[in-house]
């Protein structure tokens, strides 16, 4: 089928049409090798933030550019990035210190001079005060630096992806999935009235080849007198050609809402193309004036890095629509007029550490309990130490940390105290993981979320040094008695299957350290190194 675009952007993409990737997209390297967007050059390489960063929900507060994501699982929550470029980005800190369950994609608004984020909290098997499986909460700050308030209930179950927004009338509202909306109070801090429908979200064909039709994450915004609805159909994950941008518009924020003539606005056609399950979009007006989408998509060949957060150029048509101008996003584009300017600008943060103070929130996350588990991490002496609990991986203690780096590897000391077991893995939920751990006489190796029955015959240790390197999906792990003389672990594993649509999770595999048992494990001098 042929999507015909409207104005000046007016072509016809084929279905079936391939877009070929370049070859060896070529990134600039950053802190400690990271691959960054930036090229130097006046021009940038997507991703802008490479890993798991998914649903991004971004704020234009005059020449600064705030952005969070989907935090799910990970206390605390909600890192909050800054940038100047829409390019490189480096991170504040977390806004969310206790989740009350797992965390889906927020929105995050500024109004009367105050910041608010709207969260929708799923229930988890930790979370029993939540009365619904999906609840929308809010918590505000004077500054997107903080402090911010604990989570205040709105008492809306059932729906999902909260989108804040102002009326023509001056009231707020929220729209969320499904084509619901609510009334807010004018603090943002209470419903106003019930949740009703508002729109309908446009519909694909029924023989494009989709996860489902899902419609979710409204963003909207408003532009010469328009409404502008954003929102993504077609399933988060599954096929590749799944996941799309469509988008409506009204005069009033009351509808009628129109779609789009060109929907969907961005959409991939091809399990060829770089970038796939593209969606869940924000339009944010850039520096100088130009206009972009940010949303995320999963790497073609990568998805164990989870939907990584990319940049695309959008134009206005004479008529009032939008359409993307991006191209191929596996090759470099320019950077927002003006920012290619801009200098001085640190993308990232180094994901080395030596535990000489609390990361938490910012580098490391704590996986899959409640947050008064953080009470069993301490940080001092330039250690880190992890009070145990549970009997494996699986139930025990995990701290994790994103990673986004095609090829890499990571290196940690661990000691025992007590009869427990800890280590170094690779860690995508409690059901599919690998890496090493000790308990004082034996290493166990882990594989697919479960104890390997290969016996490595490392030898009985207390403290002992771990590296695992991930080269291109290819893992190999290495121990060592003194962090000089390493031995190489007996077996290597193909990774590329740890991924959504294999465990049903939308998550990523990435570092991570743990404890089991009774007592504690002390790791020390954690360090990241990307591989070329």
């Amino acid at each position: 089928m042929a999507i015909p675009l409207a104005g000046p952007l007016a072509k016809t993409v084929s279905q079936g049409e391939a877009c070929t990737p370049a070859a060896t997209p070529k990134w600039r390297a950053g802190i400690e090798g990271q691959r960054i967007a930036d090229l130097g050059d006046g021009h940038y390489l997507n991703p802008i933030l490479s890993g798991d960063y998914p649903d991004p929900s971004v704020l234009k507060d005059g020449d600064d550019y705030y952005m969070t994501h989907s935090s799910f699982d990970s206390a605390p929550g909600l890192l909050i990035w800054h940038s100047r470029d829409l390019v490189n980005w480096r991170p504040l800190g977390p806004a969310l210190a206790k989740p009350l369950g797992t965390v889906f994609a927020v929105d995050i608004a500024k109004h009367d001079g105050r910041y608010f984020i709207y969260i929708p909290f799923m229930k988890a098997s930790w979370s029993t005060e939540l009365p619904s499986f999906a609840n929308i909460y809010v918590i505000h700050a004077p500054s997107m630096e903080g402090p911010w308030s604990d989570p205040i209930d709105l008492k809306i179950g059932g729906l999902i992806d909260p989108g804040h927004v102002v009326g023509e009338d001056g009231r707020r509202y929220l729209f969320f999935n499904d084509g619901k909306r609510v009334p807010l109070t004018p603090d943002g801090l209470a419903t106003a009235g019930p949740v009703e429908d508002a729109y309908k979200a446009w519909r694909y064909p029924d023989d494009w080849i989709t996860e489902a039709f899902s419609p979710e994450g409204p963003k909207l915004f408003r532009r010469n007198g328009w409404f502008y609805l954003v929102n993504a159909v077609g399933g988060t994950s599954g096929p590749p050609t799944g996941h799309m941008i469509v988008a409506a518009r009204s005069r009033s924020i009351h509808g009628p809402w129109e779609n789009c003539p060109h929907n969907p606005i961005q959409r991939t056609l091809s399990r060829s193309e770089m970038w796939w399950s593209r969606g869940h979009a924000t339009c944010v007006e850039g520096p100088g004036g130009q206009w972009f989408m940010i949303y995320h998509g999963y790497e073609n060949g990568y998805l164990t890095l989870g939907r990584q957060t990319l940049l695309e150029p959008i134009e206005w048509t004479a008529d009032g629509w939008f359409g993307a101008r991006g191209g191929d996003l596996s090759k470099p584009l320019a950077k927002p007029t003006r920012a290619a300017q801009l200098h001085g600008q640190i993308h990232g943060m180094p994901h080395s550490d030596s535990f000489e103070t609390d990361r938490f929130g910012t580098l490391w996350s704590l996986y899959g309990g409640p947050p008064a588990d953080k009470g069993q991490i301490a940080i001092a002496d330039g250690a880190l130490a992890l009070t145990a609990k549970g009997a494996s991986p699986s139930n025990g203690l995990v701290v994790t940390q994103q990673v986004g780096d095609r090829a890499y590897e990571v290196t940690v000391e661990v000691a025992l105290e007590g009869n427990v077991t800890g280590g170094l893995l690779l860690f995508f939920d409690d059901r599919a993981y690998l890496g090493m751990g000790i308990d004082g006489s034996r290493m166990t190796s882990y594989r697919g979320g479960n104890a390997s029955y290969w016996p490595e015959p490392a030898p009985p240790a207390r403290r002992m040094f771990m590296r695992i390197e991930n080269r291109d999906q290819i893992v190999t792990f290495y121990y060592s008695l003194d962090g000089k003389a390493w031995t190489r672990h007996g077996v290597r594993s193909e990774v590329s299957g740890y991924n959504a649509n294999t465990v049903d999770n939308l998550l990523s595999l990435r570092p991570a350290l743990f404890a089991s048992g009774e007592g504690q494990v002390r790791f020390r001098n954690f360090v990241y190194r990307a591989l070329a």
